[in-house]
């Protein structure tokens, strides 16, 4: 059966409230037959022992058959719920006054009599000598002459069969009836206050079990405004804290999802741009060797030079740019580890600035570092960090014009070193920041991101839990900046 929660609760509950409700019906009616038969018992306790002391049931010569029948008779006929039967030491019946065929019992146990003579607890039933397995209430007294040992007990059963005929009568009358409508009122009453109670309990899960089916797949949540998406911590109610931790957790997933979703369109994109790219000088490669090998007979030697250097100058720009895909693919999957060490900042300054000099010179850049004196040593992995500052100057190199200047600034505070790094170009776009260390160039050369060197540069750092950032200058050109620890301050390994 396909059941909701609430419907498997209710049906549960429903059965479990008829059987509360038949069994305190059993209960009431079994307490109330008790009770009766108590009461009946405890007043008609001495009615077999006053039979026995105030008739003359015997004499010298033993029972007297006409005095007993005389005697049961004016018994039930004044009380016709009772019926007395005269025993004999061994309990066998030996008197009544019953209609032929009544009796269905020769002997009646001894044991319940002896209890009762003894005064043990009400109520003490008896066997019913007009029924094969029946007990009722009874009230019993030894019978003896004067002087002589019990020859007999007198045995009046007070709720005979007269009294369970009326008792059948009284069932079937309209008051019984009344009784148990009543009863079903009040379990009808019961069941829609559960069944109430059921819904405003659920009704919290009913609709955490609506968002969550209807979550969207795309990492868009589709919770009811009303879900709460506070802390849970502290709190008591469980399906609140259940709905809390979902919403919680749905806006998680939709982070994530969306975060998937961005590094998708980008990888798209960085594939795209570097397929442009590498056709491009590819294009250019093929072009120029086509031309050597259909020409070589009719180009002169500086032509055939300069259609080789051409034609190098392209395989190099491919060789580089397929270089640095496999670096960033290496890095964005986690297949690097760091190598740390103690180096000074300082010197490696001075290296990469000794690496460019000629080209800037070349192009008219002047290249200044500010230093402060008593830098403390760093500790990261110097392949990674040479790299860092060689894409960062490369770049700040290529985007400076003629007659400008790239300037590196190292600063020690809260045991970091400092790096700025700031050119005179004509800067980035504000509307294109965003997305400087998402992806590359563009191709047809529009600037849409910060270029492979840029992306590695990103992931280097932070696998050195640092972070790039561009800064906002009143000037022109662009400002990088990021911080690096100092020896004193990284532990004996850094975790990657």
């Amino acid at each position: 059966m396909n059941l909701t929660l609430t419907q498997r609760l209710a049906i549960v509950f429903s059965a479990l409230l008829l059987a509360c409700c038949g069994a305190s019906a059993w209960l009431q009616i079994r307490s109330s037959d008790l009770h009766e038969k108590e009461v009946v018992q405890s007043l008609s306790k001495s009615l077999a022992d006053h039979i026995a002391h105030r008739a003359t049931l015997m004499d010298a010569n033993g029972l007297r058959p006409d005095a007993v029948r005389q005697l049961f008779g004016q018994l039930m006929a004044v009380n016709p719920s009772v019926e007395v039967y005269l025993l004999d030491n061994a309990g066998n019946i030996k008197g009544d006054d019953a209609p032929v065929g009544h009796v269905k019992r020769e002997r009646v146990d001894l044991t319940p009599i002896r209890q009762f003579i003894a005064g043990d607890a009400l109520p003490i039933l008896g066997d019913d000598p007009r029924s094969v397995d029946g007990r009722k209430v009874f009230s019993a007294a030894p019978l003896q002459l004067s002087g002589q040992q019990p020859s007999g007990y007198i045995y009046v059963v007070l709720l005979g069969e007269e009294h369970d005929a009326l008792a059948a009568r009284v069932a079937a009358s309209s008051v019984l009836r009344n009784t148990l409508w009543s009863m079903a009122l009040v379990a009808l009453l019961g069941l829609l206050a559960g069944l109430t109670a059921f819904g405003l309990i659920t009704r919290p899960l009913r609709r955490l079990t609506e968002a969550m089916r209807r979550f969207d797949a795309d990492g868009e949540p589709d919770t009811q405004p009303h879900v709460p998406r506070s802390s849970p911590a502290g709190r008591r109610d469980e399906i609140a804290v259940l709905e809390a931790t979902f919403a919680q957790m749905a806006d998680r997933i939709g982070e994530q999802w969306r975060a998937l979703t961005r590094q998708d369109q980008q990888r798209r994109e960085l594939i795209a741009n570097i397929s442009h790219d590498l056709r491009t000088p590819l294009t250019s490669l093929h072009g120029y060797l086509e031309t050597l090998s259909l020409k070589s007979d009719t180009l002169g030697e500086t032509e055939r030079k300069r259609y080789l250097a051409i034609a190098l100058a392209q395989s190099v720009k491919v060789g580089r740019l397929a270089q640095s895909l496999f670096e960033l693919a290496r890095l964005e999957h986690g297949n690097v580890q760091l190598t740390l060490e103690q180096f000074s900042l300082v010197d490696l300054v001075q290296d990469v600035f000794q690496k460019f000099e000629l080209s800037a010179e070349a192009r008219q850049i002047q290249l200044r570092a500010d230093i402060p004196a008593r830098l403390p040593a760093i500790c990261a992995d110097l392949g990674m960090i040479e790299r860092v500052l060689t894409n960062l100057l490369d770049n700040a190199i290529r985007h400076t014009p003629a007659h400008g200047s790239v300037d590196i600034v190292l600063a020690h505070k809260d045991g970091k070193v400092a790096v700025t790094l700031s050119d005179t170009g004509p800067g980035i776009p504000v509307e294109q920041r965003d997305a400087l260390f998402e992806r590359p160039f563009n191709a047809g050369g529009a600037h849409q991101g910060g270029g492979l060197g840029l992306l590695i540069v990103r992931r280097m750092l932070e696998l050195h839990h640092s972070r790039i950032r561009l800064l906002d200058q009143p000037t022109t050109g662009t400002t990088f900046y990021f911080e690096l620890p100092t020896a004193a301050s990284v532990p004996t390994t850094l975790a990657v």
